[in-house]
């Protein structure tokens, strides 16, 4: 850790978005599995954020966001957005509750059960762009074209909100020697940042990426951010090249370490979660468990979370994963 930056909000503005988020998402299960345990030498709980209304810990983020707009007297026309998936299932959820148009910007080739999803709930799916990042420069350009509100992968309300699962999971288990997350744009890593410290709590928080898509440990490294021009990897959540610098000054004060796993590394922990808790993890989920599995001499006998960020994985990939394949792009 590298020192604290300025909260990027407080235990009361958190309580408010609880509320919010409370009147749609009710709180996620947090287990100890014996399983897993039993492998890796430590007590393990899983916070269970596949187990929301869109299968994953986005939906909070959305519903904060759209809710501070109201709050704010301001009424778009319409949102647009650009996503991978589960940011986008979450946008177009809190849209339509708000009763907003929402046009959803996902790259050529994204995972079509994720794009059936953001269409189910509500948004308007354009594909366009080869990756994540391109879709979010069209998606800006969509904002001066058609007048919509842009709604970024990063801001102090989606971190708000997504934190809200961390003050469940602190509140749940109090003295957690270490908690691993994803890092796709960094708002899930934030807000355990950010509830950590306002809790006061001494909790380890440990960062996770896809060996394949580097750049928020490369720039973590280097205390600036470095983007990089590929983020190849199947676990598309942690898909990011181009970090933004306010949630890496968050990442850099508050984590503990970043730790990079492999496609085969991933692959082997969604089976494993499988064997030992029967949930699916889609790749991002399972990055966490694929990373303490790498660490966890770190950790013998102490007491670990992870966060299960989402289960949205599409059904062949799946299957080859659970067949002991890894998948390729």
């Amino acid at each position: 850790m590298d020192g604290q930056v300025m909260p990027l909000f407080t235990l009361e503005e958190l309580a408010a978005a609880a509320a919010t988020i409370r009147a749609v998402v009710p709180p996620t299960p947090a287990y100890a599995w014996p399983l897993l345990a039993k492998r890796i030498g430590a007590e393990v709980i899983v916070k269970h954020e596949n187990h929301t209304p869109t299968g994953s810990f986005k939906i909070r983020g959305g519903l904060v966001y759209v809710d501070a707009l109201r709050r704010a007297g301001i009424e778009p026309k319409g949102i647009v957005t650009a996503t991978r998936g589960n940011h986008g299932q979450s946008v177009a959820f809190a849209a339509a509750r708000s009763g907003i148009p929402c046009v959803i910007l996902v790259p050529q080739g994204n995972s079509p059960e994720k794009n059936a999803a953001m269409e189910a709930f509500g948004g308007q799916l354009i594909k366009a762009g080869r990756d994540f990042d391109e879709s979010r420069s069209i998606a800006m350009q969509m904002e001066q074209e058609r007048g919509y509100h842009f709604v970024p992968s990063f801001h102090r309300e989606l971190v708000k909100g997504v934190a809200t699962y961390a003050l469940e999971l602190f509140s749940a288990c109090a003295d957690l020697d270490a908690v691993y997350v994803p890092i796709g744009m960094a708002s899930g890593i934030c807000g355990l940042i950010t509830v950590r410290d306002l809790l006061e709590r001494k909790t380890e928080i440990v960062g996770v990426v896809a060996e394949k898509a580097p750049a928020f440990a490369l720039s973590f490294a280097a205390g600036h951010p470095v983007p990089t021009n590929t983020a190849q990897t199947f676990a598309d959540g942690m898909a990011c090249r181009d970090p933004q610098p306010e949630a890496l000054a968050v990442v850099k004060a508050g984590a503990a370490r970043i730790v990079a796993v492999s496609e085969d590394e991933i692959a082997e922990a969604i089976r494993l979660y499988h064997a030992t808790t029967h949930n699916l993890a889609e790749g991002a989920g399972a990055a966490p468990l694929a990373a303490l599995l790498k660490e966890r001499d770190r950790y013998a006998g102490k007491r670990v979370g992870l966060v299960l960020s989402g289960g949205n994985i599409d059904m062949p990939v799946l299957a080859q994963v659970l067949s002991g394949s890894t998948p390729a792009l």
